[in-house]
């Protein structure tokens, strides 16, 4: 059975989950702190990611507990779609948001040519944020202004992991952290994605890292092959993804 085929019988049984449509801004983006330039926005100057680790895209998301809001930080790789730094959080601080970032550069295979993108929101304009930036050589990419088109990719993996993995509210800040790291795993390792040939996004990273790329060629920035789009497409698969372990209780299946 396809994947439209299969969607009209949930509609028509009405078992299609319905979307949550709350919505809880998290981005502050009028302060006086340096914003970059879109190096993602369409044009010939355009940074396309032809390569893992190329492109990377950030976000933060709400994310709603019985004990009070808490936050999800995302870096996921515009290339593979693979998550690779995470970090749920219970304030807004640039030092919370910044875990991710640190996490996923802990993770980093190669030493390409680097563009980091996000929006305009002040932790990742901060000075804390600006200085990860520097330490490693990457280079910073922001939105126009509170677009989330121009950050459609990150917007899209939000939307994956809320709508099909993280049903069920956590109680309280350490199971949150639990339950995301399970549904990051669960996303990277076990979910197909149409743009990827329904590959999963961990084996197609793994698959282009063991090529055997020489980061001492890698083109500059510049020279980045226009290869892929960030705009995300349908999802390959319906919500309610069978994979996640959590019960409406908080416990494990």
């Amino acid at each position: 059975m396809g994947r439209d085929r299969l969607f009209r019988v949930l509609a028509e049984q009405r078992l299609l989950v319905a979307p949550k449509r709350a919505y809880h801004k998290t981005t502050h983006s009028f302060h006086r702190f340096y914003r970059h330039p879109n190096l993602l926005k369409p044009g010939p100057q355009q940074v396309l990611p032809s390569a893992p680790e190329r492109v990377w895209v950030a976000d933060i998301t709400y994310l709603p507990s019985l004990s009070g809001p808490l936050y999800l930080s995302l870096v996921t790789d515009a290339y593979s779609r693979k998550i690779v730094g995470h970090h749920v959080h219970d304030s807004l601080h640039a030092e919370s948001v910044a875990r991710a970032f640190s996490l996923a550069l802990q993770r980093r295979r190669t030493r390409h040519a680097l563009v980091h993108h996000s929006d305009r929101g002040i932790q990742y304009c901060s000075a804390h944020y600006q200085r990860l930036h520097a330490r490693h050589g990457i280079t910073c990419s922001m939105t126009d202004g509170y677009d989330c088109y121009q950050n459609a990719l990150a917007e899209r993996v939000n939307g994956i992991l809320k709508n099909e993995l993280l049903i069920q509210p956590p109680a309280d800040l350490a199971q949150a952290r639990r339950m995301v790291h399970e549904a990051v795993d669960i996303y990277n390792r076990e979910r197909p994605h149409h743009a990827l040939k329904y590959k999963t996004p961990d084996a197609m990273h793994r698959a282009f890292l063991r090529s055997g790329a020489n980061p001492q060629r890698c083109k500059p920035i510049s020279g980045l092959d226009k290869h892929s789009s960030l705009t995300a497409p349908p999802a390959s698969t319906g919500p309610g993804w069978p994979g996640s372990r959590w019960t409406s209780s908080g416990s494990a299946r």
